[in-house]
């Protein structure tokens, strides 16, 4: 039988970060789960602990990360993600998104991984105004 696939999933003891590691290990990927469970909650990994594929470490992404052996996928997912989170942690939200998200990049480089960067919807604008400067004639 093959080797499971390997998963890294930062900020997985958050709300859309436990859920994937749910669905990761139900297709059989063994999960490395990182929080350091500043907005996180070890209660949102309940049902992921009952695998024996899957690895739970408390971990500040922004410090160099421990040896996990081979990584297939990488899924960062870590920052606060609410307005309310931001302004209580202003420095940690700047620190994971760079110099977290740069030490995952270089760990992804290393293990040929591929890398998923998710970000909130409070990242994004309500709306995006776009002007189309195209007529129908441009089209044909």
């Amino acid at each position: 039988m093959a080797e499971p696939k390997t998963s890294l999933v930062t900020g997985g003891a958050g709300f859309i970060g436990s859920h994937l590691c749910d669905a990761l290990l139900a297709r059989g990927h063994k999960v490395f789960c990182v929080d350091n469970l500043i907005t996180g909650s070890e209660e949102n990994l309940q049902s992921a602990k009952r695998s024996s594929l899957f690895t739970f470490i408390r971990y500040d992404v922004v410090n160099e990360l421990p040896v996990l052996g081979s990584l297939d996928y990488m899924f960062h997912l870590a920052s606060p993600a609410s307005v309310v989170d931001y302004q209580k942690f202003p420095e940690e939200t700047a620190l994971v998104n760079s110099v977290g998200t740069r030490n995952l990049l270089t760990v992804a480089r290393a293990h040929k991984a591929k890398f998923l960067f998710a970000s909130t919807s409070t990242s994004m604008p309500m709306f995006v105004r776009i002007f189309i400067t195209l007529s129908t004639a441009s089209c044909l």
